[in-house]
């Protein structure tokens, strides 16, 4: 089971989970790139139940090109993107990747919703889905 450990910039907001990722990947959506302020957000997925979280999040709520509700919650001292969630993934919650006290081991498998992805932001050897993939 995977240790993972990280935090906001000014240190505020912390977080853990000793759980194995639900997937790792990178967001095109208009949602994320906005709530980033970048061309995509790369995350880690997590099963919400095994994330903990301490200090104060301030969450930003918006609808995502699924249509429906996201989730953004950020650091209200510094602004550090901390976690995402989607009303499509139940019981998943995405934690920015560039928040990782050690994000070396990260491997994306995947980017999602390239369907807006900037022309100059493909990220190649990556499965890609220009929406959200079904089960399975």
């Amino acid at each position: 089971m995977a240790k993972i450990e990280g935090g906001c910039s000014c240190g505020a907001v912390r977080y853990h989970a000793e759980a194995e990722p639900v997937f790792q990947g990178v967001c095109h959506c208009k949602s994320c790139q906005k709530a980033n302020g970048s061309a995509f957000n790369a995350v880690v997925a997590l099963p919400s139940a095994a994330l903990t979280v301490t200090g104060v999040l301030t969450q930003y709520d918006s609808k995502g090109d699924s249509g429906q509700p996201t989730h953004h919650s950020f650091c209200p001292k510094c602004g550090s993107p901390i976690t995402a969630s989607a009303d499509v993934m139940q019981g998943v919650t995405m934690i920015t990747v560039g928040t990782l006290d050690d994000p070396s081991w990260v491997k994306p498998a995947m980017q999602i919703y390239t369907d807006s992805e900037l022309p100059w932001a493909h990220l190649g050897g990556l499965r890609s889905f220009p929406k959200m993939p079904g089960p399975g």
